[in-house]
């Protein structure tokens, strides 16, 4: 990654704070969200990234979603796949290595490359983590040293919320996609933000929320 990167690390949390009002009065509105941060695109141009399996993914109970969380499997493959092509067409200056890929290379080296699905990502939510732990860093150093590359974007979380918008059919669907870069030469989390987009279903939202990555295009 370009020194710009190297030096100035930036770790998002999930939520802002909210300021109470004067004389340290409580304030009773709900937290606001921090912006999403759009993804280092430039520091990443020409690299190769690993673009590790979503693991989590969950929904309110207000959204009466239960199909779609019960058939978890397809749920996180679609959401690989909505990830995976938005990220391709709208970062091309990457070099994207989607989860299929991952897999492949994984089943070619059984015994020394853990499975892409079961790394145990979805710690990676906890705003405070800078430090990647053992197992999974060595999990992911190993899996970049066959992909050929050093760094892994981790999509660490997904979940829907009711969207607080009266702009969208029901039931108006908020993702939040928590997401990670990590350099797995030194175990560290390099970038972090939460992705935020608003649909009328589960997979607009999920769209939009990821285009929020890379802003400044339709």
């Amino acid at each position: 990654m370009s020194n710009r990167l190297k030096t100035k690390y930036l770790v998002i949390g999930a939520w802002g704070l909210v300021l109470g009002a004067c004389g340290g009065k409580k304030n009773s509105q709900p937290p606001t969200p921090i912006p999403t941060a759009p993804l280092p695109t430039a520091g990443l141009a020409g690299q190769r990234v690993a673009l590790i399996p979503l693991a989590l993914v969950g929904a309110e109970d207000t959204l009466h979603w239960d199909a779609l969380i019960a058939d978890r499997r397809n749920t996180l493959d679609k959401s690989d796949s909505i990830i995976s092509i938005l990220l391709a067409a709208r970062a091309p200056e990457v070099t994207w290595v989607a989860p299929a890929e991952l897999r492949r290379i994984a089943r070619r080296a059984p015994g020394i490359v853990t499975d892409p699905d079961q790394m145990g990502t979805p710690f990676l939510r906890g705003e405070r983590i800078v430090d990647v732990p053992d197992p999974l860093r060595y999990q992911l150093r190993t899996l970049l040293g066959l992909v050929g590359g050093r760094y892994a974007l981790i999509p660490a979380g997904l979940v829907f919320r009711r969207a607080r918008t009266a702009a969208f059919a029901h039931p108006p669907a908020l993702a939040e996609l928590s997401v990670v870069l990590i350099d797995t030469r030194i175990g560290k989390v390099g970038w972090r933000t939460t992705a935020r987009g608003e649909g009328d279903d589960a997979w607009a939202a999920l769209t939009r929320a990821v285009k929020n990555l890379t802003p400044g295009l339709p």
